[in-house]
């Protein structure tokens, strides 16, 4: 037995005993109007909300909204006449020039403006992060209320990689001023689907 194998050992056998999770059912909130809760927060985290009733009315608001001569990708096969389909067999640094990126979220959270993006809808891991612009189709039925909302729904699903998303990248930690796609896409757009 290694070094690593005699610690990782010892370890494992010196686990502290279970303990129950504590009781958040206090933190339980319910919104009357979930969809007007998150579209308010979103837009007030610095992104844009366009409520739409089909995917067809994005294609419509793609062009008088983003550079359609630069390259557009996205997951969602409905939108290849606009966009062209991921593949997840593309070699990922193939991806460097996206102005803009249209992807599917499992859901959105109404208190932060996050949305659950998976492996299975980001088509490839680096297109939420590599994109100059992401634009992301959530269902309305598919809104909740609080993180602890997200992660219980999120609990029991199969996933590789996942992480929540909440609006354009920035930071203002350097001399107090706000950079925009400091590590991420510069604007992030939701199409909320009714």
């Amino acid at each position: 037995m290694s070094s690593r194998e005699k610690i990782l050992a010892a370890v494992k056998q010196n686990q502290p005993p279970l303990s129950p999770l504590p009781d958040i059912s206090m933190f339980n909130v319910v919104e009357v109007d979930i969809a007007s809760k998150y579209t308010d927060t979103f837009t007030g985290i610095g992104g844009q909300v366009f409520a739409v009733t089909q995917l067809d009315t994005i294609k419509e608001i793609v062009p008088e909204h983003f550079d359609t001569s630069k390259r557009i990708v996205t997951t969602i096969a409905e939108l290849n006449d606009i966009a062209e389909l991921i593949s997840a067999n593309v070699d990922p640094h193939g991806f460097e020039d996206v102005e803009l990126a249209i992807i599917e979220a499992r859901l959105g959270v109404a208190e932060n403006g996050a949305v659950w993006l998976t492996e299975s809808v980001m088509g490839q891991r680096i297109i939420p992060y590599i994109c100059q612009h992401l634009a992301v189709v959530v269902y309305e039925d598919s809104l909740v209320s609080t993180m602890h909302d997200a992660y219980a729904k999120i609990a029991t699903e199969d996933y590789g990689f996942g992480g929540f998303i909440g609006g354009p990248s920035k930071t203002a930690d350097i001399e107090q001023a706000l950079v925009l796609g400091a590590h991420g896409p510069l604007s992030m757009t939701i199409f909320l689907v009714k």
